[in-house]
C-alpha cells in the first residue's frame, strides 16, 4: 500500500480509539496487513477485516460500525453484518464537501484521491466543518506531536566533555594523594521550557474553542511544564483536567472547571488578574494567548498588561483564528494595542495553522 492509504487506515484505527475501542498497536498493524491481503475495492472485505482484526466485544462492534461509516463515507450506512453490496467498491470521499467530483465511484482513482483528503482538511477552517470533518480533524489532532522548546541549564552538571571542573578534578587528585588524576569535565545542559497556554472562551471564539482545548490537551500531554488558562469575564486554570490521557473525558472536566464559557471578553481585567497570581508561571516562559483579539473593556488596559507580559515571559505567542483568511487585516482595537508587545503573531483557523503553531512553541 502507497504511504497515502497508509494514512488513511491509521487514522480510521485512531478515530476508533477516540471513540472507546482499545486498538493495539499489533491491532492496528494486523488490521493494515490484513487490508493489503484483500485490497481496498471492496468495502465489504474492509470491513470484515477491520471486525475481524479489530474488535474484541459486542461494545466495540457497535462503535467500529458508527466509525467505520463516518470514516469511509457509505452513503447508505452499514448494517451490523456486512454491507448489502458485497461488489460494491470503497467510496472515500474528500472532505471538501463535493460529492464524486465527477469521478465514478467504481473507479479505483477515488482510492488515491482520498489519500488527499487529510492534506485537503488541513487547509480548512475549522469553523466550516460539518460533523464527518470535524470527527476526522479530531482523530488527527490527536496525532499531534507537540516539542516542548527548552533552554541552557543554570547549574553545570558533570559531563564527558566540556569546561574542566576544577573542584571535583582536585578532590580526586587528594583521593590519589595528590597524585594526577583523571580531569573532571562539566556543562550546562538542557531542560525543558514552561509553556503557557491562555484560551480566550467569548462568544466570539466558539466556532474554535473545541479544537484549541484539543490543542491544548496535546500540549499538556508532551510534558509537565505546560500551564493552561481560561479568559473570558474571569480567569480560570484547567491544567488539571487537561492531564487525563483521555481528550474526551479531559476536555468535559475542563468544561466543568469554565463558568464563563461564550460570556464576554474582558482580556484586560483577565490578564491582569494573571498577571498579579501567576505572573511566576509566565516568568521565562513561553506564553501562547489564543483570542482574536475583541474586547469589551479599556483597550488601554489591555495593551498595558500584554505589555507586563511580554517583559515576564521569554516569548509571546499571539494565535487570531482570522489572522490566516483572505482579507484579514489587524485593525480591531484589542489587536493594535497588542501587537507591539507580541514576538509572533500566528493563525489559528486550521489544523495546518495548529501544526505550525506547534512548530513555533518548540523552537521559541
Amino acid at each position: 500500500m502507497t504511504r497515502g492509504i497508509d494514512e488513511i487506515l491509521l487514522g480510521f484505527t485512531s478515530a476508533l480509539r477516540a471513540a472507546g475501542v482499545r486498538v493495539t498497536h499489533d491491532r492496528s498493524t494486523a488490521f493494515l496487513d490484513a487490508v493489503s491481503r484483500v485490497g481496498l475495492h471492496q468495502v465489504a472485505r474492509v470491513y470484515a477485516v477491520g471486525v475481524a482484526t479489530l474488535c474484541s466485544s459486542p461494545d466495540d462492534l457497535v462503535r467500529y460500525e458508527q466509525v467505520f461509516a463516518a470514516w469511509f463515507g457509505d452513503r447508505e450506512g452499514l448494517p451490523r453484518s456486512v454491507p448489502r453490496d458485497r461488489s460494491r467498491p470503497l467510496h472515500l470521499p474528500l472532505p471538501t464537501g463535493e460529492e464524486g467530483a465527477g469521478e465514478s465511484e467504481s473507479d479505483p482513482e477515488v482510492v488515491h484521491a482520498a489519500a488527499s483528503a487529510a492534506e485537503v482538511l488541513r487547509q480548512r477552517d475549522v469553523a466550516s466543518l460539518n460533523p464527518q470533518e470535524k470527527a476526522m480533524l479530531d482523530a488527527l489532532l490527536g496525532e499531534l506531536r507537540p516539542r516542548l522548546p527548552s533552554r541552557r541549564a543554570v547549574r553545570r552538571t558533570p559531563w564527558r566533555r566540556g569546561d574542566v571542573d576544577l573542584s571535583r578534578t582536585l578532590r580526586a587528585s587528594l583521593r590519589h594523594l595528590g597524585e594526577p588524576a583523571r580531569i573532571r569535565y562539566r556543562h550546562r545542559g538542557r531542560q525543558p521550557r514552561r509553556v503557557v497556554v491562555l484560551i480566550d472562551v467569548s462568544a466570539s471564539m466558539k466556532p474554535y474553542l473545541e479544537t484549541q482545548l484539543r490543542v491544548a490537551h496535546r500540549l499538556v500531554r508532551a510534558g509537565r511544564g505546560v500551564e493552561v488558562f481560561t479568559l473570558g469575564t474571569r480567569l480560570t486554570r484547567i491544567t488539571l483536567p487537561l492531564r487525563n490521557a483521555d481528550t474526551e473525558r479531559a476536555l468535559v472536566r475542563a468544561g466543568e472547571e469554565v463558568a464563563d464559557w461564550a460570556g464576554g471578553t474582558r482580556l484586560g481585567e483577565t490578564l491582569a488578574a494573571f498577571n498579579r497570581r501567576w505572573g511566576n508561571l509566565a516568568r521565562g516562559a513561553v506564553v501562547v494567548v489564543l483570542s482574536d483579539g475583541w474586547e469589551r473593556g479599556d483597550c488601554a488596559e489591555l495593551g498595558a498588561q500584554t505589555a507586563r507580559l511580554s517583559r515576564l515571559c521569554h516569548r509571546l505567542v499571539w494565535v487570531n483564528p482570522h489572522r490566516g483568511k483572505d482579507g484579514y487585516a489587524p485593525l480591531q482595537q484589542g489587536i493594535v494595542a497588542v501587537l507591539p508587545y507580541c514576538d509572533e503573531f500566528v493563525a489559528g483557523h486550521s489544523l495546518r495553522a495548529y501544526q505550525d503553531l506547534v512548530e513555533v512553541i518548540a523552537d521559541a
